[in-house]
């Protein structure tokens, strides 16, 4: 039987060492490295690379992350039961730019959390059940446990609800998506732009498929790059830059061609 909310909410969370790989190399990371006077928003998920957790769960944290961190939180966390290698290549083939992806690789945490399942039926052996949660200082502050019952329920851990909680009257962005060309120094410029305002982008790259047919058709346009948000398209750099506003001046000194 799972814990409930309100067994766990008020309690530090285990103390346990991490062994997390970042860009090839690896380190210990201890709870209290990664909790210990900060804010931290932390979700677990049963696998990296399986479905839910690769189309949903981990790519929405990933583009609410920025306005999380405006309301406060320092830091966004993915924990699951895989070991340091999976964890850091499923980080990068999701560009979850903006999640610290920790393996429980020995389901550590994840046991002392009470949330340590059998999954050995699906030969997945132990994993995480799925659940999100707020720590401060240490402490879990909120959790949202998915209910238990057979198979993966996703229904209250996503980042949507997490970010009511945190910040009931922020309103969450729009998807942006570029369509953007290898080389173009103009794409170039656009990605500088959103990246340095914080903003989470799908870009979507010339190749075979994409090319400049494919760009006229959706936008009506034949120069790269074109930007969508909501669906409705932005255009072009100046356009992208116009319209998300002035950066500051830390933020436009490395971007060529944008204004400072």
């Amino acid at each position: 039987m799972l814990p409930t909310a309100a067994s766990l909410e008020g309690k530090p969370v285990p103390q346990v060492i991490f062994k997390p790989r970042n860009n090839g190399q690896s380190r210990d990371l201890s709870s209290e490295d990664l909790f210990k006077g900060k804010t931290v928003v932390v979700f677990a998920l049963p696998g990296a690379y399986t479905p839910t957790c690769s189309t949903s769960h981990l790519p929405r944290f990933n583009e609410l992350a920025p306005l999380m961190r405006r309301q406060g939180i320092d830091d966004i966390i993915c924990i699951a039961v895989n070991d340091p290698f999976v964890m850091d290549e499923w980080g990068r083939s999701q560009e979850a730019e903006h999640i610290t992806m920790i393996p429980d690789g020995n389901g550590e945490f994840t046991e002392g959390m009470g949330l340590l399942v059998d999954k050995r039926d699906l030969g997945l052996g132990q994993r995480s059940w799925r659940y999100s949660m707020l720590v401060r200082d240490g402490i879990v502050d909120k959790i949202f446990i998915e209910p238990d019952r057979e198979g993966d329920p996703f229904e209250v851990s996503d980042a949507d609800t997490m970010l009511r909680h945190i910040a009931p009257d922020a309103t969450a962005p729009e998807p942006v998506v570029m369509f953007s060309k290898p080389g173009c120094p103009f794409c170039a410029r656009a990605k500088a732009v959103l990246k340095a305002r914080g903003i989470v982008y799908t870009d979507i790259s010339q190749d075979g498929k994409i090319n400049a047919s494919v760009l006229r058709g959706v936008s009506g346009n034949t120069t790269w790059p074109q930007v969508f948000e909501g669906g409705r398209l932005i255009g072009g750099a100046d356009e992208v830059d116009a319209y998300f506003g002035t950066l500051p001046a830390t933020a436009t000194d490395a971007i060529p061609g944008v204004p400072s």
